[in-house]
């Protein structure tokens, strides 16, 4: 054991007890450092979670703001579901009501809000779509529960329902809504 009474020693007893000090302060502060990381990051998350929520309502109102002053200066009665999608029947069919497991078969016409046309059944052919099956948007699917054979109608589907944030890389842009007019041709029960 060391004596810091000797005189040889003396000089070196305190630079020891000050390191010993100095690397127990440094361990506590370390020690807590990393809590405090985590409680800063995880402020700064919640920040970010918060901006990104106030973001993506403003998208969404101004998305919906758009959508129906489209819907007004058409002078459109439309029906609007839960999930944001818009649907008019401007010519009944007397066919069967349109459920989950059919193949419907659709002429269709696809425009965007600011009229432009994207695409239509008359140069991509008839559309098929299976309700109730992950396949296609989502609006859609959701529309053609409301419909039966022969119906024609009008769909408004925002684009939380149709292509989403990136579009479909081709002629839908990202974020938008879609104008579909379609027409239910035939139903084939069981397909699916």
């Amino acid at each position: 054991m060391l004596a810091c009474n000797h005189p040889l020693f003396s000089g070196a007893c305190k630079l020891l007890f000050i390191a010993i000090t100095a690397s127990f302060l440094l361990f506590l502060l370390t020690s807590c450092e990393p809590e405090t990381r985590r409680a800063k990051a995880t402020d700064h998350i919640r920040m970010m979670d918060e901006k990104l929520l106030n973001y993506n309502q403003q998208v969404v109102r101004t998305e919906n703001d758009e959508i129906e002053d489209y819907i007004s200066r058409h002078q459109w009665k439309m029906v609007k579901t839960s999930t944001g999608l818009r649907y008019m029947v401007f010519s009944k069919g007397q066919g069967a009501k349109i459920s989950k497991g059919m193949e419907v078969h659709l002429k269709y016409r696809l425009a965007l809000l600011n009229g432009n046309e994207v695409y239509d059944s008359d140069s991509t052919g008839i559309k098929v779509i299976y309700p109730g099956t992950s396949e296609g948007e989502t609006g859609l699917q959701e529309a053609l529960m409301f419909l039966r054979m022969g119906d024609r109608a009008r769909l408004i589907v925002p684009s939380h329902l149709g292509y989403g944030l990136i579009g479909d890389l081709k002629k839908i842009p990202a974020g938008a809504s879609l104008v579909y007019d379609i027409q239910i041709l035939d139903t084939d029960r069981g397909s699916r």
